[in-house]
């Protein structure tokens, strides 16, 4: 049975632990406000630019630019996985890893080389262990503070790997911010630019995106200047995703260790008090013991 020394030394270190927790649970908060603010004000910029690019794509055809044109051999394709640079986040980085993983042995198994561009410690140490070549990547981008040319860099090297034929399709794992307690990881096709997504009009029949857009010069040329920022858009808006889903997560997490805590304190407690009552009772039957003695 443990000492009451050995308990109570416990019950310190489980309380430094708690406020360990605490403190990165409330940091996690903080940074999670600020992260939610750039995503919700990134996303309707990011949803009508891919309104107004599709609009006009429809009207240019599949194969008014190159970033368009689909590759009729698949023999090649780079994943940009979006990962976190520290843990304690619970499961967030081992969803994204087992999505990736799971995905680019799909691949692999079709006699498809993979590459990964990573962004993120976590998601570059585990394509470090795997079989997969690791084409870039930028540590200390995810959770923290970064520009639009965190993507743009990436996009364009992307852009001229795809174009020169090194890769023949691109895509990009990231997490999907839905609520504070969820988040989903996500696979989203960025090369070849995929079709034009279908809004939902009824149970029956869709309809295709319906504005009409005036086009000066040609919605050829327009493509070829809009197609790469879509890149770009699509890659921040990743990795504004990923970062809000990481703080959200590290919340969650650091809030269950601290309600851990809580109870292993009060298990440790209980105890301990244990432990002091069978002490002083120990205690009191050796004077009882005596005094009895001296009487005899």
């Amino acid at each position: 049975m443990a000492t009451l020394k050995d308990v109570k030394t416990k019950i310190g270190a489980v309380k430094k632990t708690k406020q360990i927790t605490k403190a990165m649970n409330m940091v996690a908060a903080s940074r999670l406000r600020g992260a939610q603010t750039s995503m919700i004000g990134f996303r309707p910029y990011a949803s009508k630019f891919a309104e107004v690019l599709g609009s006009i794509s429809e009207r240019g055809g599949s194969g008014a630019a190159p970033l368009l044109a689909i590759r009729e051999k698949i023999s090649k394709i780079n994943i940009v996985l979006c990962t976190s640079d520290r843990g304690l986040c619970g499961g967030f980085n081992a969803s994204l890893i087992g999505k990736a993983e799971s995905f680019a042995k799909e691949k692999a198994a079709s006699d498809i080389k993979v590459s990964f561009t990573n962004y993120g410690k976590k998601g570059r140490d585990w394509v470090r262990k795997s079989d997969f070549e690791i084409e870039s990547e930028y540590i200390g981008v995810v959770g923290g503070k970064f520009g639009f040319n965190i993507s743009v860099n990436a996009g364009k090297k992307l852009i001229d790997g795809f174009l020169s034929g090194e890769y023949d399709e691109v895509y990009v794992i990231y997490s999907e911010f839905v609520s504070s307690a969820r988040q989903i990881p996500v696979i989203k096709q960025l090369l070849p630019i995929p079709p034009l997504e279908k809004i939902e009009k009824s149970e029956d029949e869709t309809k295709q995106y319906l504005p009409e857009h005036i086009c000066e010069p040609s919605p050829a040329e327009l493509l070829n200047e809009m197609l790469p920022k879509n890149v770009y858009v699509q890659i921040y808006s990743a990795l504004l995703e990923t970062s809000t889903s990481e703080h959200a997560a590290r919340m969650a997490a650091m809030n269950n260790a601290t309600k851990a805590c809580n109870d292993i304190i009060e298990s440790l407690t209980l105890a301990y008090n244990k432990a002091r009552q069978s002490a002083i009772t120990s205690d009191l039957m050796d004077i009882v013991g005596g005094a009895e003695a001296l009487k005899g």
